[in-house]
């Protein structure tokens, strides 16, 4: 393992500073806890389900891929990180193939053409879109405001 400081002096960061608590702004408003499970999936293509969380200026839609699912390849403005969580799924990036499994990570910037697929296993991974992935603003919207009115904070866990 790395540490964050070098023998030299010449350290990568600190935990002072990485750590601390002195505010420089005040908060927007309350963080939320979320519980992914509790979020109904929506499908845009069958056997690809989305539950997307939404912050202020970054989102996270867990992703989870039926076997013999397609995410047609596509392109967006919004830069993309795609980590893989569970299982496997083959990812097109620009036509760079290749087979991603758990802990693999994939950043894709903004425009680069992409797509992926499961043959016959499924997949469970995560997209983070920074900023939020405009085509998923509403369902995440959406998902708030109906954990919101329901007296619960999405998926906190509270029945």
């Amino acid at each position: 393992m790395t540490t964050a400081h070098s023998g030299d002096g010449a350290g990568l960061g600190d935990a002072q500073s990485h750590f601390g608590i002195e505010a420089a702004g005040e908060p927007a408003h309350p963080g939320r806890y979320v519980n992914v499970d509790s979020i109904n999936p929506v499908e845009f293509v069958p056997g690809l389900g989305f539950r997307p969380v939404l912050g202020d200026g970054a989102m996270v839609n867990f992703v989870s891929f039926e076997p013999g699912t397609e995410a047609p390849k596509h392109v967006h403005e919004e830069e993309q990180i795609v980590i893989v969580l569970d299982g496997e799924f083959t990812f097109d990036l620009d036509g760079d193939v290749r087979v991603m499994r758990r802990g693999d990570v994939c950043v894709i910037p903004a425009w680069v053409p992409h797509g992926a697929w499961t043959t016959d296993s499924s997949c469970l991974e995560a997209d983070v879109f920074c900023p939020p992935r405009q085509s998923l603003l509403k369902l995440a919207e959406a998902q708030q405001a109906e954990a919101a009115g329901s007296g619960i904070v999405a998926g906190d866990g509270e029945s």
